[in-house]
């Protein structure tokens, strides 16, 4: 043992955190430690403090760690490197990401490359078991609204490029021992996500926005109405691993906002669409970011829900009201009529 944790099966059966096959890839805890937090992203916290959060979540059992260099300026996967100094605990796993836009294939090679390895050698890790496209994936001829389209070029990636640059990228970088296998973030157009999913290169994992707003807040940046369950649908109807994302939307399902936004911001419009949530969760004396992870856990073809965390007492809270075992369902039905979900399916289930 170092730094005082334990093997990931030895706290696994401590803890009785269930697993769950993801996708085709291994096992995983049904909670995943997110780098978000730990960035500062969503509030702060001090490095000391994050590094132990990170001990603190795989004394509990949890078996993968979600990061990226986006996540506070590289404050996430610094921390990683801090919390384990290349001495890497035997079945924890690691992820990371890139955002990519409109770039030739040298470039998005030079990028690709350039973010795989920085991501390593901050994380001290020998490869990423799963690196994610952090991009939205849009069709050749789309365009998003005026007020979004100078983010276009930065965060779009064609269909075209997807499957004539992106995925032979990620088979070589396969091949070379850099990555271990590669998946996408489903927060983008949701008839490309699920293209992409049906594909016959298709990614080993998707992470897909599992709320009961079924809202990716401000994430969202496209016209189409969000579809983030027949997401899930398609990609377990493909053999593809679900990450569960934005379990709380940002913070709009707590009981309080932890940082400044402006009242028009799309967490902020949701944490006030939320009252009615909030005022359930006091009738039935639940923590609102507990009882929203739980919901999370109990939506079918979820495998992990990824923690937004920053600290060990949110940690603690929401492993606590996890092992309490699976939601009532007569909650998760309590839940489900309020009818706060963002938009309807517009879209019947895709195979």
């Amino acid at each position: 043992m170092r730094h005082g944790w334990c093997s990931p099966a030895r706290c696994a059966e401590l803890s009785l955190m269930k697993q769950n096959q993801l996708g085709p890839l291994w096992p995983v805890s049904e909670l995943t430690l997110g780098g978000g937090g730990l960035g500062q992203i969503w509030g702060a916290t001090s490095r000391d403090e994050a590094v132990a959060t990170v001990h603190a979540a795989l004394d509990a059992g949890i078996t993968l760690l979600d990061m990226a260099p986006s996540y506070g300026r590289g404050e996430a996967e610094a921390v990683i490197g801090a919390a384990f100094d290349g001495h890497w605990p035997e079945g924890v796993r690691v992820t990371s990401k890139s955002i990519l836009g409109s770039a030739p294939e040298a470039e998005m090679r030079e990028r690709l490359e350039m973010s795989i390895t920085r991501s390593l050698k901050v994380m001290q890790v020998e490869a990423l078991d799963l690196f994610f496209l952090h991009s939205q994936i849009i069709p050749e001829d789309y365009e998003l609204s005026e007020e979004l389209k100078p983010l276009q070029e930065r965060f779009c990636l064609t269909w075209p490029n997807y499957e004539g640059q992106f995925i032979p990228l990620m088979e070589e970088f396969k091949a070379r021992g850099m990555i271990k296998d590669w998946g996408i973030t489903g927060t983008g157009l949701p008839s490309c996500i699920m293209a992409a999913l049906r594909h016959d290169v298709k990614p080993a994992a998707v992470q897909a926005i599992t709320n009961l707003l079924d809202s990716p807040g401000g994430i969202r940046r496209y016209q189409e109405p969000p579809e983030p369950r027949n997401i899930i649908r398609t990609a377990v109807n493909n053999g593809v691993g679900v990450l569960g994302i934005r379990a709380v939307q940002a913070g709009a399902l707590t009981d309080k906002i932890d940082r400044p936004m402006p009242v028009d911001d799309p967490e902020m419009l949701d944490y006030a669409k939320a009252a009615p949530y909030r005022a359930l969760c006091a009738e039935l004396k639940e923590n609102p970011a507990v009882l929203a992870h739980r919901y999370a856990l109990a939506m079918e073809g979820v495998d992990t829900v990824v923690l937004g965390v920053k600290n060990r007492q949110e940690l603690q809270e929401i492993v606590e009201g996890v092992e309490k075992g699976p939601l009532d369902p007569e909650i998760v039905q309590a839940i489900d009529d309020l009818r706060l979900n963002f938009f309807p399916p517009k879209i019947p289930m895709e195979i």
